[in-house]
């Protein structure tokens, strides 16, 4: 019974994010009478609670040397985009001991991962001549 309450709450446009992960975060925001949009981008460093309504992840970056962390639910109707910018390959499911080292560590450890973009087929072109007469060379 709890479980197909939860599937009507649950989001399906959320990408798939891992720990390592560069992320942007867009969060609608109430303030007032007014709504804003607000942006969070950083490191993903954990994601706990499975996949369920419950499912929260968490985002650090470092704004003028300190570190700002943000939980979000991962199924919340506030958040109408999770953009991954980069994934990245690590070696552990919680990346709390970033918290101690220096953003060029982190950057060195994280081994960056490139989807490569299909080319697509060159079209066809048309050559044109490029002779010149008499009459138009003056």
């Amino acid at each position: 019974m709890a479980t197909a309450i939860e599937k009507l709450y649950l989001r399906s446009d959320i990408p798939v994010i891992r720990p390592g992960d560069t992320i942007e975060v867009v969060q609608k925001i109430k303030e007032g009478g007014k709504d804003r949009l607000s942006r969070f981008e950083g490191i993903v460093i954990a994601k706990k609670h499975g996949r369920g309504i419950s499912a929260t992840f968490t985002v650090r970056k470092v704004v003028d040397g300190l570190g700002v962390e943000r939980i979000f639910p991962l199924h919340s109707p506030t958040i109408s985009q999770v953009n991954v910018l980069q994934h990245s390959k690590v070696r552990r499911a919680k990346l709390y001991h970033i918290r101690e080292r220096a953003a060029r560590e982190v950057r060195r450890k994280m081994k960056k991962i490139w989807k490569e973009i299909p080319v697509s087929e060159p079209e066809s072109v048309v050559m044109q001549s490029t002779e010149t007469t008499s009459e138009e060379k003056f």
